[in-house]
């Protein structure tokens, strides 16, 4: 766990290590949803997935790159012992823990896994690197709800099933899907898409300089969407519904003309079957 570690990353001092617990846990609550994919994404981004791997210069430790100042505190809170192993079973043990703990607290896995880097509950104001990491973690947490036992087909921006009328060009950044998205700023251009499923989901980046989008779902108007946030998020869900049964659909995206901030992006569709 990187808690003070980016600071030393970044400039030696600017973050101060506390040692502390940062919410009561209870560890009689449900397990959160997708807590298994968001540990193997943060597992992947800490440490290639390696138990045994450290940090020369911090002493982070494990899979999870938990600091050797936080270890003791947080066996003891999920393991029971403060002075339990770092072995395989017991890291899992309380990074299941913790992460479920912050997830209680926090509310989103794109807030704990920029705690799992800073330490910090802010909301708002991340740094550059701390928002690459963020988006590295969600990346690979989103990618691996593609496989079959998720039942999702995924279609990227360049797919032939979308049918782009009026001005979209093409935008790169590394935490996109496929490394592109298409964008367009001009009111009424549209990113139409039939499929046949039982869910749809539109995934796209959202930021400060974002716009707005109507969403026509089989040719209504369900929702109208404002991508504008205080920091960027290169691969945010930005709209999904769902259906009891799998029928043939159509979701259209329809950029609106919003001032100083028009740009609508199309990264990609996950279509459940």
């Amino acid at each position: 766990m990187l808690s003070g570690r980016l600071g030393a990353a970044i400039a030696a001092g600017l973050v101060t290590i506390m040692v502390v617990v940062v919410a009561p846990t209870d560890v009689s609550a449900a397990t959160p949803r997708n807590l298994a994919r968001f540990k193997a994404a943060v597992g992947s981004v800490e440490s290639g997935g390696r138990y045994e791997a450290r940090n020369p210069r911090t002493g982070a430790y494990g899979k999870y790159q938990i600091m050797p100042a936080n270890w003791p505190t947080w066996a003891r809170q999920y393991v029971g012992s403060s002075a339990a192993r770092q072995t395989p079973q017991n890291q899992e043990r309380v990074a299941s823990g913790k992460m479920s703990s912050l997830y209680r607290w926090l509310g989103s896995w794109r807030r704990v896994a920029y705690w799992w880097l800073t330490g910090s509950s802010r909301r708002s104001g991340w740094t550059r690197s701390a928002t690459r990491y963020v988006e590295r973690v969600m990346g690979k947490f989103h990618r691996s709800g593609s496989g079959a036992a998720h039942h999702i087909r995924l279609i990227g921006d360049r797919s032939a099933s979308i049918d782009y009328d009026g001005h979209w060009r093409i935008a790169r950044h590394d935490s996109y899907r496929g490394g592109t998205v298409r964008y367009a700023t001009g009111r009424g251009a549209s990113a139409t898409l039939t499929f046949t499923g039982r869910g749809v989901t539109w995934y796209g980046p959202t930021g400060p300089t974002r716009g707005r989008a109507k969403v026509y779902v089989d040719g209504k108007l369900v929702r109208t969407v404002d991508l504008r946030r205080s920091t960027f998020h290169a691969r945010a869900a930005v709209y999904s519904k769902r259906w009891s049964t799998a029928r043939t659909h159509t979701i259209k995206i329809v950029v609106l003309r919003t001032r100083g901030r028009s740009m609508v992006a199309i990264d990609g569709f996950g279509s459940v079957k």
